[in-house]
């Protein structure tokens, strides 16, 4: 299983992006996928997860209310809409994919993107 995330880039205050996760290798909704980011000088962190079938989906409190997580099951991606950004969401961010349980901590993914850098300029 190979995932790609994209979509990171430099915005302000209160500005918006959309992350994307596309994820080839095996059939994608047999996969609970998940956002983490690591900020500089701290551990990874959880900050959103959904169901293999979209059903269900879960936020860290410091996202909640602001960032949305979708998938689309025919396009092999899942996305992170992310609304009002603050400067302490300046951080790489990380898809991840697991079959067996939701990722809802670091320790859980069986497969990792790249990453891609988000910086919230004040």
């Amino acid at each position: 299983v190979q995932l790609q995330a994209y979509g990171g880039g430099l915005v302000q205050a209160g500005g918006s992006l959309r992350l994307s996760c596309v994820v080839s290798g095996r059939t994608f909704s047999n996969y609970a996928m998940g956002w983490f980011r690591q900020a500089p000088g701290k551990e990874r962190e959880f900050v959103s997860a959904i169901t293999g079938s979209g059903s269900k989906t879960y936020y860290s409190d410091s996202v909640k209310g602001r960032f949305t997580i979708s998938r689309d099951n025919a396009k092999n991606t899942v996305y992170l809409q992310m609304n009002s950004l603050k400067p302490e969401d300046t951080a790489v961010y990380y898809c991840a994919a697991d079959e067996r349980a939701v990722p809802t901590i670091a320790t859980i993914p069986d497969y990792w993107g790249q990453g891609t850098l988000v910086t919230v300029s004040s």
